[in-house]
């Protein structure tokens, strides 16, 4: 998988995306949805930043690339499913969607701990 990519891409997502709600749904949503739509952009961001991150350091041998795919793959998945349910939770409102939130921040902590372990295993700091 071409990480640097799909970094780049989330990166521009996490932009526009942060100044829909800046610009666009700044004047819709009540003080408790902003904030969390404010918070979906900052893992958002947070994380993208780790997937560009995470492709430098398979580039650079500090980690193998199955162990690049692996992490920046559960980042990705964190990514989609900690900040897509709350970017929908504070535009639709539907409480229970923030219910699947947990499972993306699961994805990520698993892929900070497994970069870690592959960081470990490779033994390169």
């Amino acid at each position: 998988m071409n990480w640097t990519l799909v970094g780049s891409v989330l990166m521009a997502v996490a932009v526009a995306t942060g100044a829909f709600g800046a610009h666009g749904l700044r004047s819709k949503l009540d003080a408790y949805s902003m904030s969390v739509y404010e918070k979906a952009v900052f893992y958002h961001f947070v994380h993208a930043i780790g997937i560009l991150c995470i492709a430098i350091l398979a580039r650079t041998n500090a980690i193998t690339s199955s162990g690049a795919n692996r992490t920046a793959g559960l980042l990705l998945l964190g990514i989609l499913i900690f900040s897509g349910s709350l970017y929908a939770l504070s535009v639709t409102g539907i409480r229970i969607l923030g219910a699947i939130t947990p499972i993306g921040g699961v994805a990520l902590i698993a892929g900070w701990l497994f970069l870690a372990y592959e960081a470990v295993r490779v033994q390169r700091f």
